[in-house]
């Protein structure tokens, strides 16, 4: 019997193993999916001038319905099996899989976007986003995902990441830290860059007044009117007071939200699991689609919240 939505939905167990989403969070996101699917469809097979018979015509796809498209795109980013295995539990041949896993995952991004799901990507535009969030209280952080080992070795110096003893791909984070939305991520670069690197590199601004939490990764970070937060080091021969030591704890406790972030991001074995896709921009791609999967489930399951977090340091 092949793997579909019908099979498992009356299952929550298994429905969240394969999707990552409980079964009414599936049906809320089918809606946007739909209509960004619809959309898709008019603007590269329906509005195409050259077409020689109607949209519709020859051999029904297998995946007909728009629930089994959507569960097809979710099981893949949520386990990350091979191609051929999935192919397998879909009754699709290897290219035809190949071909759904682009054209869905395009489709999935759209659908995350019209519901305003996706992280803002523009350092130019971060400020404006940052601004809507009220306790303007943010968590900065990097993350890291592993790749294969390039062939070339140009890149493989380039992406060998000395922290993770690995080759990797490298992300900056920005988080809401009361409501643990991602509200902002990097491009993706290669894994040697350094994070501190990043920032400066894409020249982040944030509110007026903004209170920004980050650790030892962005030593010497300080953005022009923004209050920050940083962890005190010990230095060799040295101890910390015990107010430092408050304070440290105080700190690693707020950041412990990108933590928490990070790994809901991750839930999405696609950015966990060394990354063996070779086309170009779709290590980017799964890596927005990942962060606006933990942006729909924040949305679905947690209340707004508003701790001022900077009483704790008046």
């Amino acid at each position: 019997m092949l793997l579909s939505y019908d099979r498992v939905k009356d299952n929550p167990t298994a429905f969240r193993a394969c999707t990552g989403l409980d079964q009414p969070e599936f049906e809320i996101l089918l809606v946007s999916f739909a209509q960004a699917w619809h959309r898709y469809v008019e603007d590269n097979h329906i509005k195409v001038k050259a077409r020689k018979r109607q949209y519709g015509g020859g051999r029904k796809a297998t995946l007909a319905r728009m629930e089994d498209k959507l569960f097809f795109i979710l099981f893949y980013f949520k386990t990350y099996p091979l191609q051929e295995v999935l192919a397998l539990l879909f009754g699709l041949s290897q290219s035809q899989t190949n071909q759904w896993l682009h054209i869905l995952s395009g489709v999935l991004k759209m659908a995350l976007g019209d519901d305003h799901h996706l992280p803002e990507r523009s350092p130019q535009n971060l400020e404006g986003v940052l601004a809507e969030c009220p306790q303007l209280e943010f968590v900065i952080d990097g993350t890291e995902r592993r790749r294969q080992r390039p062939a070339d070795p140009d890149e493989q110096k380039a992406h060998y990441s000395g922290k993770k003893k690995a080759h990797t791909y490298k992300n900056n984070v920005i988080v809401d830290a009361n409501t643990q939305r991602l509200c902002y991520l990097s491009d993706t670069y290669e894994g040697k860059k350094h994070d501190k690197k990043i920032c400066d590199e894409e020249v982040y601004t944030f509110p007026a007044n903004a209170t920004l939490f980050k650790d030892t990764a962005f030593q010497g970070y300080e953005p022009e009117g923004v209050i920050t937060f940083q962890p005190k080091k010990r230095f060799r021969g040295q101890e910390l007071t015990v107010s430092d030591r408050i304070l440290n704890a105080i700190i690693s406790g707020v950041r412990m939200t990108v933590e928490h972030v990070i790994c809901g991001v991750k839930r999405c074995r696609i950015v966990k699991d060394i990354f063996r896709n070779t086309k170009e921009g779709f290590d980017d791609l799964v890596m927005e689609i990942a962060c606006g999967l933990h942006n729909f489930r924040v949305a679905c399951r947690r209340p707004s919240m508003a701790i001022d977090l900077a009483c704790l340091f008046a």
